[in-house]
């Protein structure tokens, strides 16, 4: 069986009470989809810069999921009827 990897990079930013972040996932053949996260400290919650973080990440990790399902049902409905999903767009 031939082992397959995907590489998942997450970059984090921090500003303040705001932390964003980018998932971005590159295949075998450098097919790339990037997911985002943020997080904003409440201002009556102490400054935890990691829960910020955790967050931010865990978010874009759920949008970078969410995009690769839209496109697993796109390249199955291109797979079983070809034809008939030729015209659409991808929604990523």
């Amino acid at each position: 069986m031939e082992a397959k990897e995907w590489s998942v990079r997450v970059h984090i930013a921090e500003e303040g009470d705001d932390t964003s972040a980018k998932a971005t996932l590159t295949t075998r053949d450098g097919t790339r989809v990037t997911g985002e996260g943020r997080a904003r400290r409440n201002p009556a919650d102490p400054s935890v810069p990691e829960i910020g973080d955790e967050l931010a990440v865990s978010r874009a990790l759920g949008d970078l999921a969410d995009k690769l399902a839209v496109i697993t049902r796109h390249d199955i409905a291109d797979s079983v009827h070809p034809a008939d999903s030729a015209t659409q767009n991808r929604s990523w």
